[in-house]
């Protein structure tokens, strides 16, 4: 298995809230921020066999939830990483 940031949440976590100062950092609208994440989350679900059981959790969850819900669980993934709870 290769070393990626999805192979640890931890890691993605980092990763991701190292992205999200980031997109702060020149601008992007928190708005823009979720839209984003809502992409990202359906891509890693509809391409990607997570590598360990919290993302398991979350691909099960993606995978029940209607879009508005799916949305709900982007914003609350970059609020984990926002709110300083790497």
């Amino acid at each position: 298995m290769a070393n990626t940031v999805l192979t640890s949440f931890d890691t993605w976590k980092q990763f991701l809230h190292d992205r999200v100062q980031a997109a702060e950092s020149i601008g992007i609208s928190e708005e823009q921020v979720s839209k984003l994440a809502y992409k990202i989350g359906d891509f890693l679900a509809a391409n990607i066999d997570p590598e360990n059981v919290q993302d398991r959790l979350l691909k099960d969850l993606w995978s029940v939830a209607d879009t508005s819900e799916q949305k709900t669980l982007a914003k609350l993934m970059v609020k984990l990483v926002s709110d300083g709870k790497k």
